[in-house]
């Protein structure tokens, strides 16, 4: 069986047909920065047509938003200004003529995981993505758990210090504490610089802080952690275990794993998931 799975950015779009493990098509196509709706719209029509055959069962689709699951309605899509609500799984069926599923992208990427990646033989994990934002998808007995309006896991809203979570546990921290970009930090840790480093192992505190409310309302025996600031885990990992230093049931954190995301196409893998569910 092969799906279409497709995943939706404030930047691009990335789509690729799924067949068992493997992507044996992918597009990726730049999304016009404050483009209209159906400019949007269209980018991500020519995208999965690139890649459709004729046969692909379904689309999944992973959206940087809220979702109305049944309809396929995504409200206020980050990054994508004009996207305030689109009727995206109506509008995709009727273009392609065969099913679609569309869901927050931190759930599509815990899909992704579950079925094809480090969470393939673990009942119950929470996938944290680390990007532009952080937000996380949960996986309760092999299935995807996305609260009413898909929005479980949404970690980073929690209120934190003087901003929420998000404004110190994702590549937002960089440039709102030390102001400087996420990707200018990785090359000057790389290169061994001290004061990045410490930056690094602030970071990784604030991170095992967000970590903790994890703990205390799921309790995982796995988190799993993907997105582009992920690449750094070497970096801010110590950081992460002095936080974890505070949490109550240490016995707790002597069976916890954390591990990091090794496949670059998984976020596009768990979008083609949603045809599984």
């Amino acid at each position: 069986m092969a799906y279409i799975g497709v995943d939706l950015g404030g930047t691009k779009v990335h789509t690729a047909k799924i067949v068992e493990q493997s992507c044996e098509k992918t597009c990726r196509l730049l999304i016009p920065k404050n483009g209209t709706e159906q400019e949007v719209l269209n980018v991500i029509i020519d995208a999965i047509a690139q890649v459709i055959d004729h046969d692909v069962e379904a689309i999944g689709i992973g959206v940087p938003s809220l979702v109305d699951q049944q309809l396929g309605i995504v409200y206020d899509v980050q990054n994508i200004p004009s996207w305030k609500k689109v009727y995206l799984k109506e509008l995709l069926e009727v273009h392609f003529g065969c099913p679609v599923y569309v869901n927050n992208d931190a759930n599509c990427f815990s899909l992704g995981e579950l079925y094809f990646g480090a969470g393939k033989e673990t009942n119950s994990f929470i996938g944290l993505t680390i990007g532009t934002g952080i937000a996380g998808g949960i996986i309760i007995n092999n299935k995807l758990y996305n609260g009413f309006n898909t929005g479980a896991g949404e970690f980073g809203m929690l209120a934190y210090l003087e901003e929420n979570f998000e404004y110190y546990c994702s590549g937002q921290f960089f440039e709102n504490v030390h102001s400087i970009s996420g990707q200018e930090a990785f090359e000057k840790a790389n290169l061994g610089d001290l004061a990045t480093l410490s930056m690094y192992t602030d970071f990784g505190k604030h991170l095992g802080n967000l970590i903790i409310q994890v703990l205390y309302t799921y309790d995982p025996e796995l988190i799993i952690l993907g997105g582009s600031v992920s690449k750094a885990y070497s970096f801010f990992k110590k950081g992460i275990y002095s936080s974890l230093e505070q949490f109550a049931f240490q016995h707790s954190i002597s069976n916890l794993k954390i591990v990091v995301s090794d496949d670059s196409e998984i976020a596009v893998k768990g979008s083609a998931a949603l045809c599984y569910q």
